[in-house]
């Protein structure tokens, strides 16, 4: 199985647009040591031919153009594209607005949860996704699907909260209900061998431990580095936990949460620009290897 990581970063990017912050400054001064990255992404083929997106970043566009492997082939027709599927995690503004870029009356089949496709619906915007080319095909959690011949992804869902934009401020519990925050299980069917997609997550329960259990490689959200840094940083006032993401660090964090469960290879993906594991020489990001995780990084290839 191929896997191409599109982008790395959390929402915004990295720099992001109109953040000041050292690590910002440093990307977009050129810094070889702070390279720059996009919003996350990731795509998948069995065959190197056709691709399923998993989540679709504003960024997608410029994703497209930096992997030859998402590009029109030079023998091929005038209007014609490997992307063949995309399939959401969840609502956040990151992992659908890239949906825009792929309006261009190009056939491919769009899979999410019926909470994510009643925000697609509720946004008109997104009826410039011609019905005629996109089929919107609806997932169960649990319940295995094949986005293109020779891969089949299960849905599940993992805790976390609904998009920010989508908050109630009147309700105190801002919590995920199911399908509104979900990870992906992707499988080479003829292979068997598979791996886990998890962008955002809140919190390891003991079902989700049992799930990645001894699991050949897993990308997961590394949206902070602690629960308090951007509250540090003086550039929000949410903890990670808030706003639904487990911390890199710390006693519930990600690197203590998986230190049992036996997976082979470990990636760290969605990184805020206040992370300070997206510098090569930090210390954080030392201390991330030698835990025995990486940190996935725009162009990143991976075969499984």
């Amino acid at each position: 199985m191929h896997i191409l990581i599109l982008g790395a970063a959390a929402g915004g990017g990295f720099p992001q647009w109109n953040a000041n912050n050292a690590n910002c400054q440093r990307a977009r001064d050129g810094d070889p040591k702070a390279p720059a990255q996009t919003q996350s992404s990731i795509a998948v083929s069995v065959d190197g031919a056709m691709w399923c997106l998993c989540n679709a970043s504003p960024d997608l566009r410029q994703q497209i153009e930096a992997n030859r492997q998402l590009q029109p082939r030079p023998d091929g027709p005038l209007r014609a594209s490997p992307i063949g599927a995309v399939v959401l995690t969840n609502g956040d503004i990151d992992h659908i607005a890239g949906l825009l870029n792929l309006r261009e009356s190009q056939a491919f089949s769009l899979f999410a949860t019926a909470r994510v496709h009643g925000i697609l619906r509720a946004n008109s915007v997104f009826n410039a996704l011609n019905p005629e080319f996109v089929a919107r095909r609806e997932i169960d959690l649990s319940t295995p699907f094949k986005p293109l011949p020779g891969i089949q992804i299960t849905a599940f869902s993992v805790p976390g909260k609904v998009a920010l934009y989508l908050e109630d401020p009147s309700q105190k519990d801002l919590g995920t209900s199911d399908g509104d925050t979900v990870g992906l299980e992707i499988m080479n069917i003829a292979t068997g061998r598979k791996f886990f997609y998890i962008p955002g997550c809140a919190e390891m329960t003991p079902s989700l431990a049992a799930r990645l259990r001894d699991a050949p490689l897993v990308l997961f959200d590394g949206t902070l580095y602690t629960d308090d840094e951007m509250i540090r940083a003086g550039e929000g006032v949410k903890t990670g936990q808030r706003m639904g993401h487990m911390s890199i660090s710390g006693p519930a964090g990600s690197i203590r949460s998986f230190e049992r469960l036996g997976v082979k290879r470990r990636l760290f993906i969605h990184l805020n620009n206040t992370n300070p594991a997206l510098n090569l020489d930090s210390p954080e990001r030392a201390a991330i290897a030698a835990s025995g995780w990486e940190v996935a990084m725009d162009g990143m290839e991976i075969r499984l």
